[in-house]
């Protein structure tokens, strides 16, 4: 580049830029030169100042979480007077005509039932219209119309890291709401039968929050929470708290409906995801190819059609098992009397089994 030109360049760039530097003051501090020349930039909504708020969807879903005061009367005398004993929960209308999912320990043995809605009405007509000690969940009806429904979604499905939120009464403070995340789901160690499964959160759960709702940040109902779950590991804990997914909640509260009662098909054993190689699955990675068979109860179906310990289910009635919540749910929802087609791997040999699904009983003391 000749002199010449670096000459012009240095004459010519200076007063550019001050020229430039100058303009771009004036337009900012003019608005209307500012809107009318600068591109409208569309902030994302994940950058406004109302993202991490969680209002909307409580304002939702609260309206349809009540409180349920319970009250059973003992006729064993003490002291020479009846004994009261007073039950705290909360629990979520299901349906605008009255339907109300809440916790079975909330309503158990109860002798008379009170429902709060959050506009203050009292409902002492309360009808049990069933009850699952499985799940812990019972369905009530009050004798409203054009109640306030939460909302629900049947294609959700909860994930680990959902942020979540627990409305319901703890402690009898008022409707309350605290929020976590989804820490685990289809958790079964706690609810004794592999027939239910339970979500796992961090968001707190006290006393009185038996039977709330469990919303998601859309403010749809993940599931309906419980205190008891975690009462019976009996230890301070912190974190961990427990919910029946809204799916499951959704079938007992149809059966209920229904016909009263859970009926469910029982076949008498316990069964452990295994990998190809017959090892238990610990992770969730390890892709399941069936379900080992132990604890067989010698009066149990399984036992009489001829199964034995250490077993390997591959598939039932044709499917094969990738999933064994959903074997077992298969197995739980399958009417008692209905003959079904297991195939079963022994000491490497193929055998098919046909057996007959008989019914779950349950110990309700």
């Amino acid at each position: 580049m000749s002199d010449g030109v670096l000459k012009l360049f240095k004459f010519i760039l200076p007063p550019l830029f001050v020229g430039l530097g100058i303009a771009f003051l004036v337009i900012w501090f003019s608005p209307n030169l500012k809107s009318a020349v600068l591109p409208k930039l569309a902030m994302p909504s994940h950058y406004t100042s109302s993202h991490m708020s969680f209002a909307d969807s409580v304002s939702k879903a609260s309206p349809a979480v009540v409180t349920i005061f319970s009250e059973s009367i003992s006729s064993m005398p003490r002291y020479q007077r009846r004994n009261t004993t007073q039950e705290l929960g909360s629990g979520v209308i299901m349906s605008s005509d009255g339907y109300i999912l809440t916790n079975y320990h909330v309503v158990n043995d109860a002798d008379q039932i009170m429902v709060i809605l959050t506009d203050g009405r009292r409902f002492y007509d309360v009808q049990v219209i069933g009850f699952d000690t499985i799940t812990d969940l019972a369905l009530l009806k009050i004798p409203g119309q054009h109640l306030p429904v939460i909302p629900t979604d049947d294609e959700f499905i909860p994930r680990v890291g959902d942020v979540v939120l627990a409305i319901g009464n703890p402690l009898n403070l008022g409707q309350t709401i605290t929020q976590g995340v989804i820490s685990a789901t289809g958790k079964q160690t706690l609810t004794e039968s592999q027939y239910n499964n339970l979500l796992q959160m961090d968001a707190a759960v006290n006393v009185g929050n038996s039977g709330g709702a469990l919303i998601n940040s859309n403010g749809t109902l993940v599931g309906i929470t419980s205190a008891q779950f975690r009462t019976r590991l009996n230890i301070d804990i912190q974190g961990i708290s427990f919910a029946v997914p809204y799916q499951l909640a959704k079938q007992v509260m149809q059966r209920l409906i229904v016909d009263g009662r859970v009926v469910r098909g029982y076949l008498g054993f316990k069964g452990t995801a295994v990998d190809s190689s017959g090892n238990e699955v610990t992770d969730l990675y390890t892709p399941i190819v069936g379900l080992l068979i132990s604890e067989l109860d010698p009066l149990g179906p399984a036992w009489q059609a001829g199964m034995q310990d250490r077993d390997i289910i591959v598939k039932v009635a044709g499917q094969s098992i990738s999933n064994p919540q959903k074997t077992l749910q298969f197995i739980g929802n399958t009417k008692p009397g209905t003959a079904l087609e297991f195939e079963v791997l022994r000491n490497g040999e193929h055998r098919t089994i046909t057996l007959t699904v008989a019914e779950l009983e349950i110990n309700t003391n």
